[in-house]
Parts: structure tokens; sequence; C-alpha cells
């Protein structure tokens, strides 16, 4: 499994990550730490483990494992082999850890949840990101994400290969259906934004009828039209009708096994959502 996309990006500064794992171990430590490690693991035993993959896919959140161990413990030695960004096989070791056996205990499961979660999403990506191949179109997540973790969900779909879609609501106007039927009107929309939105600000529109992309291209105003639920060949024919003027997203109903059709249409986006609502997680385990 390869990504064309330069997924070996310069990682996140951990002080923008590490309240999220942070937040994590407090809840997995509970009032009084791990009480089964500190009953049964004498002080200072030592141990090597090796965070292993049993199955294959594209790494990500192997930076939060590594916050999570040194939050435990800053003397433990965290060895990243297969960085985020990277394929891997079945059986591969993604990292090794050392030190205090008792800290890599204590560190473990909180490191594995955000390494298998997020190892899932870009894995997911991956696999849309290849449908894409040899054409220009881009894969692109959406804003469903798992509350508090968007920017390290949204990190694993650029490690997959993806781009990312807004991160917030006040990143960029997109102009949904609901504010359409509520402003009275793709015109009036349009015109609303020309009057008041900052030139720094980039305006999208959505549409389900070719009719509508009319008007949005008549009108002017929009820099990207979501083109929402449409066939492949209302796909085909809105690609002719911007040609090249607007770009174009397409969205909803975008399964993996239709990906290869719709990016055959000439769209420069697909916006999935699934990409991080439904990923599964990875199955990676912690060996001693």
């Amino acid at each position: 499994m390869t990504t064309d996309h330069p997924a070996r990006m310069p990682p996140l500064p951990d002080m923008v990550i590490e309240p999220l794992v942070r937040a994590a171990l407090a809840e997995d430590l509970g009032t009084y730490g791990d009480i089964t490690t500190r009953t049964v693991i004498p002080a200072g035993t030592g141990y090597q483990a090796r965070i292993r993959a049993r199955e294959a896919g594209v790494a990500s959140g192997m930076q939060l494992a590594a916050i999570a161990f040194r939050l435990i413990d800053p003397d433990l030695r965290f060895r990243v082999l297969i960085p985020d960004g990277s394929a891997f096989a079945q059986g591969d070791v993604l990292a090794e850890i050392e030190g205090e056996a008792a800290s890599i205990l204590s560190a473990e499961r909180v490191a594995l949840n955000f390494a298998g979660r997020l190892s899932g999403i870009a894995t997911q990506t991956a696999a849309f990101v290849a449908e894409t191949r040899g054409t220009s179109t881009r894969i692109t997540c959406t804003r469903k994400t798992t509350p508090g973790l968007r920017i390290v969900e949204k990190q694993a779909v650029l490690h997959g290969g993806g781009f990312n879609h807004r991160f917030s609501l006040s990143d960029a106007i997109l102009i949904k259906d609901n504010h359409i039927a509520a402003a009275g009107g793709i015109r009036a929309v349009l015109r609303a934004v020309k009057a008041r939105a900052s030139h720094m600000i980039r305006t999208e529109i959505e549409v389900d009828r070719l009719d509508q992309l009319a008007e949005v291209l008549d009108e002017g105003g929009a820099d990207v039209v979501l083109l929402d639920n449409m066939t492949t060949p209302m796909l085909r024919d809105a690609v002719a009708m911007a040609s090249g003027r607007i770009v174009l997203e397409a969205s909803g109903t975008m399964r993996l096994d239709r990906i290869a059709e719709v990016a055959a249409t000439g769209v420069d986006y697909i916006s999935v959502g699934a990409l991080t609502h439904s990923s599964r997680t990875l199955d990676l385990g912690l060996d001693f």
C-alpha cells in the first residue's frame, strides 16, 4: 500500500496535541492510577516492548503514542521504526519502548487507542486515494469527526494521502441547502457574500441540480461548488458546464467502489465523511 501524496509531513507541535493525550491518560488512570501494575510489577523492573501491526495499513498516531509514554514516564525510551504516513505489513514493528515495565503497561492502552484509531483513518484514506490514481481528483475529509479529536483525525487523513476540508465553521464560507432556503435562494446568498465577506475568505456553495449550478456560474461570487448526491452522468455534465471556471467538489454516497468512476468525471475533489466517521480501528498490539 502506497500514497501518492507527500504524507511524511512535519508533525504537529507536541504542545498542540499533548492536551488530548493528557486527558485520555487521566480518564484511563482514574483516581488512583494503575492499581494492577502497582500490585504485581516490582519497582525497578525493566523491559523492552514493541508496538506490532496485526494487519497491514498506513501509520498514524505514532506521535501521540510517543507523548503518552513520555507523560507517564519521561525516562522511557520510545523509538519509532515506521513513521506516520508510512505503509506497513502485518507483523511489522512500528515502534519500540524501553524502560520501567510498570510505566510501559500504564501508558499502553492510551497509546494503542490513538495509534489504532488514527492508523485506521490513514489506511481507509489510502484506499480511497488509490481509486483516484491516474486522475487529478483529490480525496478530502469533512467535519464529521470525533468531538475533540478533529485535529488528529484530519492529520491522519493527510497521512493516508488525502487532503483536508475546512477545520471549523470559521475557516471558510460553505453555503448549504438550508442556508439557501433560509436566505431566499442562490442569488440572494451569493450577493450577500459579495457584499459582506472578506477578500481573504473563500466561498463554497452546495447544489444538487444542474440548473442550480448554472445559476451559480451566472451569478458568480463562489470559489467552489459542492455537487451533492449527483449521479455520475450529472457530475460529468457539471464538469462540462463549469469548463474549468470553478473548483468542483463531489459529495454524498461516495463509497469506495464508486470513487474511480466519480474521479473519471473530472471533478477536482471528492469529499468523504466516512474517512473519519466510519473508519475501522486498525489492530495494533503491544508485545513484551
